[in-house]
């Protein structure tokens, strides 16, 4: 990064150009500072990014923001990614469940739950109601799945060992969808970020929830 005069209002900070974007200020800073996109520092240290190259990076973004369905990811194949990974012994599968009745009421919040994360990552970033809608409904599932869990008799390191193993084959199905498509490095992180940033919050109300249920 560099240091120029800032006289043109062709010249964003920070706030104004990621709003441009639809990214957190943190990670546009984080691009800025990986080279992603190119930066320039004022005397006092402030960032400033050419209008310019945002308005690039908004066209590439949008080029490149296709369905997730529509590149390989669907519902249905991070559902096949999660039964190899309960296949291959995972702790999911210790899920407390009697009878076939509660153990597919399991199966289909969990495909649910997968179907609203992909909902809430293919909504336009500027579409706040529409990333609203589809978190609320994961964190309903969410609240859900911890109350069943509380009251089965599961410990709570039990059902957190649970949903980090859940979440693991969602990821990595992010992950693997980048290297088969050859999404651009900024699509890419977005939609990480996104994932691992909705399961931090989700992960967060689990605790919770389990935590309320278990106090009754």
């Amino acid at each position: 990064m560099s240091v120029t005069s800032i006289d043109t209002p062709r010249w964003l900070s920070l706030g104004p150009a990621s709003r441009l974007v639809g990214v957190d200020p943190d990670t546009l800073r984080r691009w800025a500072d990986e080279g992603r996109i190119e930066v320039f520092l004022t005397p006092g240290g402030h960032r400033r990014f050419d209008r310019r190259a945002i308005e690039a990076l908004v066209s590439a973004r949008r080029a490149g923001s296709r369905p997730l369905a529509s590149l390989g990811a669907s519902p249905e194949r991070l559902n096949r990614a999660y039964r190899r990974s309960y296949t291959a012994g995972t702790p999911a599968r210790q899920i407390p469940a009697d009878d076939t009745v509660e153990r597919e009421r399991y199966r289909r919040d969990g495909r649910r739950l997968v179907e609203v994360l992909v909902a809430h990552l293919d909504a336009e970033p500027t579409d706040a109601s529409a990333r609203a809608r589809s978190e609320s409904e994961a964190i309903e599932l969410v609240d859900d799945l911890a109350r069943r869990l509380a009251r089965s008799g599961t410990s709570l390191t039990e059902a957190v060992a649970l949903f980090v193993a859940a979440r693991r084959p969602f990821l990595d199905e992010l992950t693997g969808l980048g290297r088969r498509r050859a999404l651009d490095a900024a699509r890419l992180a977005a939609l990480y970020e996104g994932a691992s940033g909705l399961l931090d919050r989700l992960l967060l109300r689990l605790i919770a929830t389990y935590q309320q249920a278990a106090d009754r």
